[in-house]
């Protein structure tokens, strides 16, 4: 049992790391590659809630940075049961827009993910920043671990 866990958090580990290798490479197909396709995704981009995955855009946010997008994985924390999993982490992103503004930003991301045919896939994803609760409603995007 203990080593089904540990094959199963290294797997999912696994999906994650490639997220971040897919993110720097702006590689569209890889980064949805393990997607359900009634994906429950709550992102940083409106609207507040989106079914399955959104590969037109995907790519064209992708298109929108020049250059590769630096990713960092903080924190990541894995909780794998024999057919459901989810995981937490802290994740930076550093990019320049293709308007040349240079973006270092730190976001929180809570993935759900389900086994199905053997194979582990995301079935929910919320990626968010905190907002400053002195009535501003201001992303607080200067935040940083």
């Amino acid at each position: 049992m203990a080593d089904s866990r540990l094959r199963d958090e290294a797997a999912i580990r696994g999906i994650i790391e490639g997220w971040s290798r897919a993110l720097h490479a702006k590689d569209a197909d890889a980064l949805t590659a393990h997607h359900a396709p009634d994906l429950l995704c709550y992102d940083l981009a409106p609207p507040l809630a989106t079914r399955g995955p959104d590969l037109p855009g995907l790519k064209a946010w992708l298109a929108s940075w020049e250059g590769p997008i630096d990713h960092e994985i903080r924190d990541l924390n894995i909780e794998a049961g024999d057919d459901v999993a989810f995981s937490t982490s802290l994740n930076r992103m550093r990019a320049t827009s293709t308007g040349g503004k240079q973006v270092d930003l730190w976001t929180r991301a809570t993935i759900g993910f389900r086994k199905i045919d053997g194979r582990w896939l995301v079935v929910h994803e919320h990626v968010s920043v905190p907002f400053h609760m002195d009535g501003s409603e201001r992303a607080a995007l200067d935040l940083k671990p």
